[in-house]
């Protein structure tokens, strides 16, 4: 008698706690399972709190690209922002984490890339904290990034794709424009 009380009390806590975690984002985000690239916290470009990028992005094709502001490659600006704005309602993002890790052409602080981002171009892809890129320097998340795809960034616009399940399916040096074919077609592979 006495164990069947205990029973049913546990599995009522058991409820009540399930109930209370599915039932609060916050929680239940926190708890959720993500791969281990994605466990990477960011500040957004300006920002003050980091955010895991599984909160903002599990689930997401994602093309992540270390970025600089006065590289000759900046154009490429213009064509990551039409893919994000092709493919985003599919599940699609593009992410940049300037870095100044290549020829200094990343000088500015981040209010002024995000400036030089939205006035230049229209970013509206989201866009991270400036860290390091270079394989000497690199940030963890650029040596995961590395680890998985077989190549650091050698240069600025670097591009890594990343699929729905946190893997990286995809890396293409600076001068393969972000709209060329082999990008766009990997890209609606994994959509």
């Amino acid at each position: 008698m006495i164990y069947s009380k205990i029973k049913r009390s546990l599995y009522a806590a058991s409820v009540l706690v399930l109930t209370v975690t599915m039932s609060n984002p916050v929680i239940a985000e926190a708890d959720k399972e993500c791969d281990h690239l994605l466990e990477h916290s960011f500040r957004s470009l300006g920002g003050e709190a980091p955010r895991r990028l599984c909160d903002s992005h599990a689930g997401q094709v994602i093309l992540v690209v270390n970025t600089a502001s006065q590289c000759g490659y900046t154009y490429q600006y213009a064509a990551l922002e039409h893919l994000y704005g092709e493919f985003r309602e599919q599940g699609f993002v593009v992410i940049g984490f300037p870095s100044n890790d290549f020829g200094g052409q990343e000088p500015g602080n981040e209010q002024e890339i995000e400036s030089f981002c939205r006035n230049q171009y229209s970013i509206q892809f989201p866009m991270y904290e400036k860290l390091h890129a270079k394989e000497a320097l690199a940030h963890p998340f650029f040596k995961d990034l590395a680890q998985q795809a077989g190549e650091f960034p050698r240069w600025n616009f670097h591009k890594y794709l990343i699929n729905r399940d946190g893997k990286v399916v995809g890396s293409w040096r600076s001068a393969v424009e972000p709209d060329a074919k082999v990008i766009t077609e990997r890209i609606k592979q994994y959509l």
